[in-house]
């Protein structure tokens, strides 16, 4: 960090010296200018103008710097001067005009001898009006002249010889980001042969120099044309579909192609920008626009509140502590039965995203057991649960159904039931689609967990209960894609259950963005919610399915293989109880809007608490008895009497 030059009363950097020498250098070139000017030539300036200008050219000086100074004229480099930046020029410029002739009028400093006595010498308008307007044009023109050339180099876009041909897609703001760096930097070896946008009031303009040579409809012809070493999509925001098209192109051509990191990206790792250029993942070209909301507004209802969050160290669980520690909690609460991973999450809070520890609480414990829970709320007294601890590995828990109901239901209708007598405001699960028409045991877990959730809304009425459900979620540890990067790293075979299989998908930001704002939801009273008396299900929009032997395909693809050349795709058949397409809603369910976007309610009939009680009683006794086969049995009769599942969930 730069050792800072403290005055008493504002704070100067090192460069202020030099920006100070030059601004009071141009100021006195102004004020001699503008004498000048107003009297046509050096020497017709009279006398007694020529005195005052000798008399007041240092305390014009002096005057001015102290007005830019408290101006925050000196605060920065000239090179990152902004338009903010110029309207504190004009002010500072004019206050400093305008005290002029007030200094001149009280300290008199010339005066002259005449009939009536010495009479004081003004400053003629018409020196004070080049003066201002000279000065202006000197302070911000040498601001402008210096970044200019600090955004483009006096040489152009001339690139040093053996620089990699670069073509940019999107010529907005994130195109002239990565322009712009690249002149700045030519040790970075690359030279950019054009722009591609899909904006037509651009086509064949230039900027900075540089050609927008058309949009991603000719996006062929033009790297048949340009012949690029590589390319660089250039727009953060871009849909899906636009970077799979570029991502086609490209690859059928064997050129490589990367994309701009977010922002959120550059502030984690810093350091140059287009160093800082990523290859494309499967995220970026899934095809679904995602959601931006505004986190501070959808999650306001969580600032100054304690909030619990159990599985803070699996994936969601880690991207709600994250994103719930940005919107200023009282406290963060974060529970997990798992040492490293609870250890992970913590120090990245802390150290990474320098959350203050007072306002952090690490809890190893386990959501199973009840005596452990209650000292947890009797020590934090959380007001705000997001329940998101789950076994969520479908094949896992097929093998272990005991434990799977034993975590998956009786954890949750425990955790609520705790929340509930301990007055907390809100109590959130994270749900998944595998709930609706179960047909495995995690699926089923998961359904009994939402049954939970209503009873328990009916029993603690001053408590907002609600589940959140939806699909797959990209790079999770239930998720399709690590395993297929596994697979991709180790050779392949990559391994798909049904060449018909389609999945649901949605990146863990997003998803959890949505969970807060559902969480939001529950606290509503609008006019959409008034017929929901808590304990709702909450369905995240999740676009439009994806086949998984064709995300297999694009993965390998985004690897630089070839599909079954380089490495082969065998499909492997279903494992019992997979369904070749989810479903985000059961039979009974009726899909209604929420004042959110991208979240819907399932609307279904509200089934008795003393019915789901007698459930889980019969469920409890079996899973304390380890008895998987009757705990099959037992399952099975009760979803056919709840709901229509299928025959047979679990299976010993």
């Amino acid at each position: 960090m730069r050792r800072r030059i403290r005055s008493v009363a504002l704070p100067l950097r090192r460069h202020s010296l030099l920006q100070i020498a030059i601004d009071g250098a141009l100021v006195a070139l102004a004020y001699w200018l503008a004498y000048r000017l107003r009297f046509d030539g050096p020497t017709a300036v009279p006398d007694r103008y020529q005195a005052l200008f000798d008399a007041t050219i240092l305390p014009v000086v002096a005057g001015s710097m102290l007005v830019f100074v408290a101006f925050g004229l000196y605060q920065k480099w000239w090179r990152y001067v902004t338009q903010r930046d110029y309207i504190r020029i004009l002010q500072a410029v004019v206050i400093a005009a305008l005290l002029l002739p007030g200094y001149i009028a009280l300290v008199k400093p010339v005066t002259q001898v005449g009939r009536a006595g010495d009479t004081p010498v003004t400053l003629p308008t018409g020196v004070i009006v080049l003066y201002l307007l000279l000065s202006l044009a000197f302070v911000a023109g040498m601001r402008f002249v210096a970044r200019s050339i600090h955004e483009r180099p006096l040489t152009g876009v001339r690139a040093r010889k053996g620089a990699r041909g670069l073509l940019i897609v999107g010529a907005g703001d994130g195109g002239r980001l990565v322009l712009r760096e690249i002149l700045r930097n030519p040790e970075l070896g690359l030279k950019p042969v054009g722009f591609v946008d899909d904006d037509p009031t651009k086509r064949r303009l230039r900027i900075d120099g540089v050609k927008v040579l058309g949009t991603t409809t000719d996006l062929g012809r033009i790297l048949e044309e340009a012949e690029p070493d590589e390319v660089t999509i250039a727009i953060p925001s871009a849909p899906g579909v636009v970077r799979a098209k570029v991502v086609r192109e490209c690859r059928e051509r064997g050129i490589p192609v990367r994309t701009l990191p977010t922002v959120f990206e550059l502030l984690q790792t810093g350091g140059n920008f287009v160093q800082q250029v990523r290859e494309v993942q499967v995220e970026d070209i899934l095809g679904r626009e995602p959601v931006r909301m505004e986190l501070n507004r959808v999650g306001a209802y969580l600032n100054g509140e304690v909030v619990l969050v159990t599985g803070a160290g699996g994936s969601i669980g880690k991207e709600l502590s994250r994103q719930i520690a940005r919107v200023g909690p009282r406290r963060l609460v974060l529970l997990d039965h798992a040492e490293d991973n609870l250890f992970h999450i913590q120090r990245e809070l802390e150290h990474d995203r320098h959350v203050h520890p007072s306002t952090l609480a690490a809890v190893l414990a386990d959501c199973k057991e009840e005596e452990r829970m209650r000292e947890v709320f009797d020590a934090y007294r959380p007001t705000v649960v997001f329940h998101a601890a789950a076994y969520k590995h479908v094949g896992l828990m097929e093998t272990n159904p005991v434990e799977a109901v034993r975590n998956n239901a009786l954890a949750t209708r425990l955790m609520a039931r705790i929340a509930g007598q301990g007055n907390v405001k809100a109590f959130l699960l994270v749900s998944t689609d595998k709930a609706v028409s179960p047909a495995t045991v995690m699926g089923a877990s998961k359904a009994l967990a939402e049954f939970a959730i209503e009873a328990e809304q009916a029993r603690f009425p001053q408590t907002r209960f609600c589940a959140v459900r939806f699909g797959n979620v990209l790079g999770s540890s239930g998720s399709v894609v690590p395993i297929f990067r596994r697979q991709i790293a180790l050779g392949g075979p990559v391994t798909v259950t049904d060449e018909r299989m389609t999945r649901y998908f949605m990146t863990i930001p997003e998803a959890v963005q949505l969970i807060i704002r559902a969480g939001g939801l529950s606290k509503s009273q609008g006019p959409v919610l008034e017929d929901a008396g808590g304990g709702e299900v909450y369905v995240l929009e999740m676009g439009e399915p994806v086949r998984i032997i064709d995300l297999a395909r694009t993965m390998i693809e985004l690897s630089g293989l070839d599909p079954q050349r380089d490495i082969e795709i065998e499909v492997v058949g279903r494992r019992p109880g997979e369904k070749l397409h989810e479903e985000l809603f059961n039979p009974d369910e009726r899909p209604q809007p929420t004042p959110a976007e991208k979240i819907l309610r399932a609307e279904r009939e509200h089934r008795a608490p003393q019915h789901v009680d007698d459930m889980f009683d019969q469920i409890g006794l079996l899973v304390l008895e380890g008895d998987a086969a009757g705990l099959a049995a037992k399952v099975s009769e009760l979803s056919a009497a709840s709901g229509g599942w299928p025959t047979r969930i679990l299976r010993s």
